[in-house]
C-alpha cells in the first residue's frame, strides 16, 4: 500500500471515529460535602442548572438526600424539577426503592463505591455525568448516562430544558438494582 493510501486510510478512520463520537461528552463534579437541605443546595455552583449535566449530578445528591429524609430530598428533588413537583406515587416509588436499607444504591454514582467497599465514595464525593450521541436527539430534552459502581451499564436520567435555559429533572433511572454489596451477598 502506497503512502497516499495510508493517509487515505488515516483519514477515513478519524472522520469515522469522529462521527462515532459525536456528543459523547463527560462532565465530572465534585462535592466537598453533600447538601443537607434545600437552601445548601441551592448555594452550590451546580443550582445554576445552566446545563443538563449539573441538574444531573444534583439529582445523585437529591436521592442521597432522600435517603437520609424524605422530607428533605422531597424539597431537594422538588427544586430540581422546577415546575413539576413530585407527586404522591413518585414518592411512594422513591421510598419504595430505598427499602430494605437499600441506601447503598444512590451511593454507588460516586466515585469509588464498589460493592466490596460496601459502596463508599471516596472523599470528596465525585459524580461524572455522561452523554453519547444521542443525548440531544429530542427537542428540549437531554438523556445522560452516570456510572455506578454496582452496574454494568451507565444508568440514564432524563432532564428538560425550560424557556429560561435552566435544566430540570425530568426522569430518573438511577434506581434500578445493582450487584449487593459484599456483606449482602451470599455468594461472596
Amino acid at each position: 500500500m502506497g503512502i497516499f493510501d495510508q493517509l487515505k486510510n488515516k483519514t477515513k478512520n478519524a472522520v469515522a471515529s469522529a462521527i462515532n463520537n459525536a456528543g459523547n461528552k463527560s462532565e465530572t463534579f465534585t462535592f466537598a460535602e453533600l447538601p443537607e437541605s434545600v437552601e445548601q443546595m441551592k448555594a452550590l455552583p451546580e443550582a445554576s442548572m445552566d446545563s443538563p449535566f449539573k441538574t444531573a449530578a444534583l439529582s445523585v445528591c437529591a436521592l442521597c438526600a432522600f435517603a437520609a429524609s424524605q422530607d428533605i430530598g422531597v424539597q431537594m428533588l422538588n427544586f430540581l424539577r422546577g415546575p413539576r413537583p413530585l407527586n404522591g406515587q413518585e414518592i411512594s416509588f422513591i421510598k419504595d426503592r430505598f427499602r430494605g436499607n437499600r441506601e447503598y444504591i444512590i451511593f454507588s454514582y460516586f466515585a469509588g463505591a464498589t460493592p466490596e467497599n460496601e459502596y463508599t465514595p471516596t472523599q470528596p464525593y465525585t459524580v461524572t455525568v455522561s452523554s453519547d450521541a444521542h443525548s440531544f436527539d429530542e427537542d428540549g430534552y437531554a438523556r445522560l448516562y452516570i456510572t455506578s459502581g454496582g452496574a454494568d451499564s451507565p444508568r440514564p436520567i432524563k432532564l428538560r430544558k425550560k424557556g429560561d435555559g435552566q435544566w430540570c429533572l425530568w426522569e430518573q433511572y438511577l434506581l434500578t438494582d445493582i450487584r449487593a454489596p459484599k456483606s449482602a451477598d451470599p455468594w461472596a
